[in-house]
């Protein structure tokens, strides 16, 4: 035990746990805001996918921001101003009742991700060494997806005992108590800002974007991909609560099973993808994308929602680590950060996915996951031009 604590500087297995106890906070509520706009504030499915998109929005240009911002004033700066701003978010959440208010709030919510996520991941690397960084990012993968399985079963029990409003006010709590301890470590360890010799400006960003077509191309499919995935935390829960007698218990069912599937089949595909093509696990994370949402289409039992989330789940554990290895491989050596900064804009599929599934869910219910299947697989279009253009990549 003493050699396995020893692997990680001790301020790296704080921030892991740190992780597990927030995500476990976050994931008791934000999976579930969609059915609680629907159920409490009586919102329109076009409201809720705009709430629930402009979190991704501010998301694309708040990493870029965040990333600046990080490198200027430090990692102890941004992650102590950020938590207990995060922390009102999640209170306002429990209080307000107007919908507007709600996508003001979770806008906030998503710069107060896009800036944490960046800094904490920035302050692991500073004390980790370079040759352990993968198994770094490996075991937060598996801390996320910990909480993942936690954190819904916890919210729907909570809001069985008392009010919706409950489980906001929790994680509101916890952000705070772990930005109290957050202050206690870093008086503990000296956490001094990282600095670094080439430091990119948005404007550089976006010069990048623009000038590498194989960049474009990654972009422009990965934009689809998010676009149909975001349909997992907007219309999915929507659709299942119309249509399903006790939705709200089955979607937290399947968000549990996501994170089981991930945790149990992530290192058996994992080895197998090494053995392949990068083009052909993207292939296969896509079909099985596209297969899961054409189940979803027909699903009239629990059992069938069931098989067509585990189908969908592992087309997430085929596709999503080659997204990231791809962006990282046509990188050139110095532009490592500017590539992997400017890949945020992503992000606009997670925007434009709820608002676009809340229009399908009001007009054209029964044709809406054959839509979002549809999606997944002209991502696969942009992908292969990606490919057609690689000079550097090696398939």
């Amino acid at each position: 035990m003493m050699q396995f604590m020893s692997f990680f500087h001790p301020i790296v297995w704080i921030i892991l746990n740190g992780t597990i106890f927030t995500r476990i906070a976050s994931f008791m509520t934000i999976p579930f805001l969609a059915i609680y706009l629907q159920s409490e504030l009586h919102a329109s499915p076009l409201m809720i996918g705009i709430t629930l998109g402009i979190a991704q929005l501010c998301a694309t240009f708040g990493g870029f921001i965040g990333g600046y911002l990080t490198d200027k004033f430090g990692r102890k700066f941004i992650m102590l101003t950020t938590i207990f701003i995060w922390s009102a978010v999640f209170i306002g959440f429990a209080t307000v009742r107007v919908v507007s208010f709600f996508i003001l709030l979770n806008a906030i919510n998503g710069l107060c991700r896009s800036f944490f996520e960046p800094a904490s991941q920035a302050l692991m690397i500073d004390f980790t060494e370079e040759k352990k960084r993968r198994r770094l990012f490996s075991f937060r993968y598996t801390a996320i997806n910990i909480a993942a399985v936690i954190g819904p079963l916890c919210g729907v029990w909570i809001s069985s005992l008392s009010s919706a409003k409950v489980p906001f006010l929790i994680t509101g709590s916890m952000y705070t108590i772990y930005g109290l301890f957050l202050i206690f470590v870093f008086k503990k360890y000296e956490v001094t800002p990282k600095s670094t010799t080439e430091k990119q400006t948005i404007i550089q960003m976006l010069k990048v974007v623009l000038g590498d077509r194989k960049l474009l191309y990654l972009l422009a499919g990965g934009i689809l991909v998010s676009l149909g995935y975001s349909q997992f935390d907007s219309t999915l829960p929507q659709y299942i609560n119309l249509n399903i007698e006790n939705g709200v218990k089955l979607y937290s069912l399947l968000i549990t099973l996501n994170a089981i599937v991930v945790l149990a089949l992530q290192l058996p595909i994992g080895i197998y993808t090494e053995r392949i093509s990068i083009m052909k696990s993207l292939v296969i994370g896509i079909l099985f994308f596209a297969a899961g949402f054409l189940i979803f289409n027909v699903a009239t039992t629990t059992w069938v929602f069931v098989v067509g989330m585990i189908i969908f789940t592992i087309g997430e554990i085929f596709a999503f680590p080659m997204m990231n290895a791809l962006i990282e491989e046509i990188a050139p050596a110095t532009q490592k950060a500017t590539y992997l900064g400017a890949s945020q804009f992503k992000n606009l599929g997670g925007f434009m996915g709820p608002v676009f599934g809340g229009w399908l869910l009001v007009h054209f219910e029964s044709q809406l996951y054959i839509v979002m299947a549809i999606v997944f697989l002209l991502s696969l279009v942009f992908y292969r031009l990606a490919f057609l253009k690689r000079d550097a990549i090696k398939v």
